[in-house]
């Protein structure tokens, strides 16, 4: 079994320079490469099982996104935006391919979707497939509402075990999962304060530009990314959650209409997101991106 090497790379921002952390399986050598990203609140660590059976055929790379648990935070908490993000991923898809091919296929669960459809979108891009997993141009209100919400709550917990109650009772919709897995669903965005309390594994400065967000800018911002998506050319996979509350039906079946017209896949029993740490939810994986 492949094991996993923790290495980093220094990115730049309007505030400074700060550092990516990322985890790399496979082999180092590989110039095949897959870049994995994961949600708003989660972790490099969630592409673990995938990366796992993926290694094989690739150098699989997935960064803890600035903010999120090894990577730096940022000094203006504004910058925690598409923006930042896809220029972040620029530095680190640089470093992953010298001295070979600049192309990477990319996997990105929700936030990681986006970025991965506004890097798909550029001129130039180094995104050769792309994996959209439960995400679109058009977001739910209500549900960007919750998400909100949940990632400003200043949340400490008295133990590890009242923590990893929580986090699978607010991530209920990832559909169902063993107790061994919950458990390291929730560790991996856990951790222990010096005052021995727990608490998320991320900064919640995050949240500002969700509270900064006007009826207006979110209408920008929607239209932004649905001309971004019309820019795509590669192939791409659409999954969506058949319970979801993020990506609606009528906004997936739009997307099999425009921009790269994807494969739609449904999984069904899950939400938002599926986590793909199943065996049947990496084969649809597997069969796209080796295809």
């Amino acid at each position: 079994m492949s094991e996993a090497r923790w290495k980093s790379v220094q990115c730049s921002s309007p505030a400074g320079l700060h550092r990516i952390a990322y985890k790399e399986w496979g082999d180092p050598g590989n110039a095949r490469v897959l870049v994995c990203v994961h949600g708003v609140t989660r972790v490099a660590d969630d592409f673990d099982a995938l990366a796992q059976a993926l290694s094989g055929e690739y150098r699989v790379v997935c960064p803890d996104v600035a903010g999120r648990g090894r990577s730096e935070r940022l000094r203006d908490p504004r910058l925690y935006a598409l923006p930042q993000y896809a220029a972040d991923m620029v530095t680190l898809i640089a470093r992953v391919t010298a001295g070979g091919p600049d192309k990477v296929d990319w996997f990105g669960t929700s936030m990681g979707g986006l970025v991965g459809m506004v890097l798909a979108s550029l001129p130039g891009t180094p995104v050769t497939k792309l994996v959209l997993n439960d995400i679109g141009p058009t977001l739910d209100g209500a549900a960007m509402a919750r998400i909100a919400d949940y990632i400003g709550q200043d949340l400490r917990f008295p133990d590890y075990e009242t923590g990893a109650r929580f986090i699978r009772e607010v991530s209920s919709s990832f559909g169902p999962h063993s107790d061994e897995e919950w458990n390291k669903l929730a560790g991996d965005v856990l951790r222990q304060e010096p005052d021995g309390a727990w608490v998320r594994h991320y900064d919640l400065a995050l949240a500002e530009p969700f509270r900064a967000t006007s009826e207006e800018s979110a209408q920008h911002d929607q239209a932004a990314l649905w001309r971004a998506y019309d820019a795509i050319a590669c192939p791409t996979l659409l999954v969506r959650g058949e319970l979801s509350d993020l990506l609606s039906p009528e906004t997936a079946q739009e997307m099999t209409r425009r921009g790269p017209r994807p494969q739609l896949v449904e999984i069904p029993g899950v939400g938002h997101a599926p986590t793909f740490v199943h065996a049947d939810q990496i084969a649809i994986a597997r069969k796209f991106l080796l295809s």
